[in-house]
């Protein structure tokens, strides 16, 4: 399975939705970072006081050097979400996220609806 992403941002919430899907590649990956640039641009938020939910329950396992690309996508300073949930599926995918995301303050979650929950309650409540 090829990769499959979609990236849409909700400006009245500052929220950015990002699902991913499939194994993948380089290109996959320059695409996806072009949606994301478009869809930041939507938002109507201070640079970095958006949210961001990414559900990648349907990623396969990753190479290393996507792996390696999602830890550096994760890090650049100019998309970093305040707060930032994962809905992960039972798999080995997790145990792959959770090294991409190891210098990130983030959560992973089951299901969507948790995870939008924590990600929209205010600071005292998610803590």
């Amino acid at each position: 399975m090829s990769a499959e992403f979609s990236i849409e941002a909700d400006p009245s919430r500052d929220l950015i939705r990002i699902r991913m899907a499939g194994f993948f590649t380089q290109a996959d990956m320059l695409a996806f970072i072009e949606a994301r640039r478009v869809a930041h641009a939507e938002l109507r938020c201070r640079q970095n006081r958006h949210v961001t939910l990414n559900d990648v329950r349907d990623m396969k396992i990753q190479s290393q050097e996507m792996v390696d690309a999602f830890r550096g996508l994760l890090s650049d300073p100019i998309y970093r979400s305040r707060r930032l949930a994962f809905v992960v599926g039972p798999t080995l995918t997790r145990t792959q996220l959770a090294r991409a995301i190891s210098h990130r303050e983030a959560r992973c979650f089951d299901d969507c609806w948790t995870a939008e929950a924590w990600l929209l309650a205010s600071d005292a409540q998610a803590a």
